[in-house]
């Protein structure tokens, strides 16, 4: 009669569980590789969603390029890049293209003796400190910029990505956007030819060299400079306002994009107008095959992007990022490759 009992509530049991946790008897594992920008945003919102969803997501931060690289060999289920793919390469490669979030990049530095966010920097003078033609703090042109600052004349050590980055492309799409002689000499790109300076991989890295460098400017992710409490500069932005970074001002950068007429969602974000916009703002892309092999993880990539679409603006804020225009959400979902 006990072992009855015993086998009667076990059964109930595992009934129950079944009954309150569906998602776990459908449970798919996928992996992403690539961008580090979006890397804290994709961990969120995997351990937010996993319950719901029953999706186990594997996320690598290891670069843009990478990114790309790998969801075209299909050794991901899905690539993530800050710099968006062509569109005849997309249609090669047989892969769908889409942003999921959007942040700002932000310049953060060790001066001695300025203060965290004093500092105020314009477009072409950050294209002098990265091109080698401003070496020391002390230059003429950032004292115009910073009237009664006290700058040192310490030597300027600019830091950039050593990876292919797609933060360095939206980074050095906007010197050259803002600078005729950086786009001149140096261009924009993943990876480019530095002038000088130290690298240092991902975000993180970059974060912890200028904070161990004294006279070290470097670009991170806004998240990772909050997080670090970096010192972050104020930049002049294309209204010739000096502002400091924030949801707000990413937002308002994003507003003025047009969604419509982008190119596979490919939106320039840059040195938009509009009075307390940030001039460094960039959305960040998912790219996943149109013709994958595996039913089930093909599925459990789309029901992933969709819990973050539909439930992921808690995790945006807290993180930083600003979640897409609704009518951009729901067109993402609408135009995904059937399998």
């Amino acid at each position: 009669m006990i072992k009855t009992k015993l086998a009667l509530f076990s059964f109930v049991a595992m009934t129950a569980l079944c009954a309150v946790s569906p998602s776990f008897a459908n449970a798919a594992d996928i992996t992403g590789a690539g961008s580090s920008f979006a890397a804290p945003i994709y961990g969120a919102w995997a351990e937010a969603s996993k319950g719901t969803t029953g999706v186990n997501v594997n996320y690598q931060s290891v670069g843009s390029s990478a990114g790309q690289d790998q969801v075209i060999a299909r050794t991901v289920d899905f690539g993530a890049s800050d710099k968006p793919m062509a569109a005849t390469r997309l249609a090669s490669e047989h892969l769908f293209q889409f942003p999921t979030v959007m942040g700002g990049i932000v310049v953060v530095v060790n001066v001695p003796g300025v203060d965290a966010g004093k500092l105020r920097l314009d477009g072409p003078t950050l294209a002098a400190l990265f091109d080698g033609e401003i070496t020391e703090w002390d230059d003429a042109r950032i004292k115009a910029l910073n009237p009664g600052l006290n700058l040192p004349d310490t030597d300027v050590a600019p830091i950039h990505r050593a990876d292919g980055s797609g933060t360095s492309y939206v980074f050095t799409s906007y010197l050259a956007q803002v600078s005729a002689t950086w786009k001149q000499k140096l261009g924009a790109g993943t990876s480019i030819a530095w002038p000088g300076g130290a690298g240092a991989r991902g975000n993180d890295g970059i974060a912890a060299m200028v904070k161990q460098t004294e006279g070290g400017v470097g670009y991170v992710e806004y998240a990772y400079a909050a997080q670090n409490h970096l010192n972050i500069a104020q930049m002049k932005n294309h209204a010739g306002s000096f502002v400091s970074p924030s949801l707000a001002g990413f937002a308002e950068a994003a507003a003025s994009a047009d969604w419509a007429h982008a190119d596979h969602y490919a939106i320039n974000l840059l040195d938009t107008a509009g009075q307390s916009a940030w001039p460094i703002v960039t959305a960040t892309f998912v790219l996943v095959p149109t013709d994958a092999k595996g039913a089930a993880e093909a599925k459990a990539v789309r029901d992933f992007f969709t819990w973050g679409f539909e439930h992921g603006d808690a995790e945006n804020t807290r993180l930083d990022y600003v979640g897409l225009p609704q009518a951009v959400k729901t067109n993402i979902l609408a135009s995904w490759p059937k399998h």
